[in-house]
């Protein structure tokens, strides 16, 4: 009989990749044309065809209306939400919002959910592994990033349900790249993980001993990576163009779209060169018909400058996660870099600065946090499997008090899984029903948290204020997902919820979508 099979997928903002352990070893998965790292790009096409992948990138300029990028950039999200709002404003594709103050995007007349978006790509990396297998492959650990909230993690594991897949866990990216770093090696180190990826910085602390993986502290920016230095760049061709030739294109798609490739070309070149020509061909056409090529020169010293305040974001984060776990710099063994824009030298260099020591570049970081994954999912179907991964709720969960204010239930930083009970008594005389607001987030005040959703218990036996007690237990399981249960202290009487966002997908919404994937024509090329 065959051994179980698992997958590892790294559902990335700009590039997903995928993973299996092969007679004990992780290897990445190459599509049939080689491709090892694959866009995280759906393009719907006008005969009713979906592309997924590579190839859809390629629609970015010939189909923006209809053609989704980093997605993952607004699973999880708000509409009302500032990174929503951003988005908006310059991405080619139309987002709206959906009920309940979710994201929706429009394409061809429907609005999709953005985990049906993101399963997509899901299913792609599926398709990879069973063509390379040979058979069938539902079970799979997805990775996200350190500081997704509840709400973005039950988001990214819905897309793995529309997808088909059974997912076994949710875990950090920064995680599963340290599982990779020291898979084998018997290392016994203090390390931490700068993981910049095309949409979210996360930095997480780990022990690594010579089966247990610790996760002292993480921190993150769910809105900060690659993308961003990318926009940088397109911004500048976009003011010089506008300047040479008087025309305002921020209204025009098409040409936002070229700008935003030409910025990625460019940011990737200069990763190897001290400058780039940036060239586009029929950028603009006048009222006269005369067309206009937009064709500068970017040196990696004005790159560098246009982006230094991001790179120095990153080390306010560093900072907190250090923090947390009561290090310096000076008392880390090893730093691992993981995530496509690591490779700019203006990243490496100030990784070097900031933490005094020569970063860690043994492991490939395209494909570190895949094979990570690989490596966590082959450990959850082999009992004999002899790695602990002990990780953290990388935000704090906090409960709704009175006057828009919170208190801490569970500390950012703590182990997980786990669980604490709160104990409530009756407000009013007769009082039928508590409700509780959720939220996560490390301030105070409510409005400054995200919440992360309501529950309300019913059913209460009327009796005078106080007298009647409910215990609620807040629980973080081991895919950093919140679940809440409550009990009648007096009666025993039991209710229990997953704690969602409010404008999440019902189960009828997951099965809805996973018909509507299973029936898309997904084509390769």
């Amino acid at each position: 009989m065959a051994k179980q099979l698992a997958m590892g997928i790294d559902l990335g903002t700009s590039n997903s990749c995928v993973a299996i352990v092969e007679d004990g070893v992780p290897k990445v998965i190459a599509n049939e044309w080689g491709e090892r790292t694959h866009a995280s790009v759906v393009s719907f096409l006008d005969d009713g065809g979906v592309l997924v992948g590579n190839d859809a990138k390629k629609h970015i300029i010939t189909n923006p209306r209809n053609t989704i990028s980093s997605a993952k950039r607004l699973i999880g999200r708000y509409s009302f939400s500032e990174e929503v709002k951003k988005a908006q404003s310059i991405a080619s594709y139309e987002i709206v919002d959906g009920p309940n103050n979710a994201v929706r995007v429009r394409v061809k007349g429907r609005d999709l959910a953005i985990p049906e978006i993101s399963s997509m790509v899901l299913k792609e990396m599926r398709a990879i592994v069973e063509a390379h297998v040979g058979h069938a492959v539902t079970q799979a650990v997805i990775t996200v990033p350190a500081f997704f909230n509840d709400n973005q993690r039950q988001e990214t594991k819905n897309a793995g349900k529309i997808a088909g897949l059974d997912v076994l866990r949710i875990i950090n990216e920064p995680t599963a790249a340290a599982l990779a770093y020291g898979f084998g090696q018997n290392i016994h180190q203090k390390v931490v993980i700068y993981d910049l990826g095309g949409g979210t910085f996360d930095v997480s602390i780990l022990q690594i001993g010579e089966d247990v993986f610790e996760v002292l502290s993480t921190s993150g920016d769910t809105y900060l990576g690659g993308d961003d230095f990318d926009d940088r760049v397109a911004a500048w061709m976009l003011e010089s163009f506008t300047a040479q030739h008087k025309v305002d294109l921020r209204k025009d798609r098409h040409a936002l779209a070229k700008l935003k490739e030409a910025a990625e070309r460019a940011k990737i070149d200069l990763a190897d060169n001290d400058k780039t020509r940036i060239h586009i061909p029929l950028l603009y056409t006048d009222k006269q018909g005369f067309s206009h090529d937009l064709d500068m020169t970017l040196t990696r010293a004005e790159f560098n400058k246009m982006v230094m305040d991001l790179v120095q974001r990153t080390f306010k984060v560093c900072d907190e996660a250090l923090q947390q776990a009561r290090m310096t710099p000076a008392e880390v063994d090893g730093v691992i870099l993981v995530g496509g824009p690591t490779r700019l030298p203006i990243v490496r260099n100030s990784v070097r600065h900031y933490f005094q020591r020569e970063p860690n570049i043994d492991v490939d970081p395209d494909l570190v946090v895949a094979l990570g994954a690989a490596i966590q999912a082959d450990a959850l179907l082999d009992a004999s499997t002899a790695t602990y991964l002990l990780d953290v709720t990388p935000q704090t969960l906090r409960l709704g008090t009175v006057s828009g204010f919170t208190e801490v239930v569970i500390e950012r930083n703590t182990s997980i899984p786990i669980d604490r009970t709160r104990t409530f008594v009756t407000a009013r005389d007769n009082q039928e029903k508590v409700k509780i607001r959720v939220y996560q987030g490390e301030s105070r005040k409510a409005s400054e948290c995200q919440m992360l959703g309501e529950f309300e218990f019913a059913g209460l036996r009327q009796a005078v204020r106080g007298e009647v007690k409910v215990e609620v237990t807040f629980e973080i399981d081991t895919d950093g997902i919140v679940n809440v249960s409550a009990r009648d202290v007096e009666t025993g009487q039991k209710a229990s919820t997953a704690i969602t966002l409010s404008g999440g997908l019902s189960d009828d919404d997951i099965a809805a979508a996973a018909a509507r994937t299973a029936k898309a024509e997904v084509r390769q090329r």
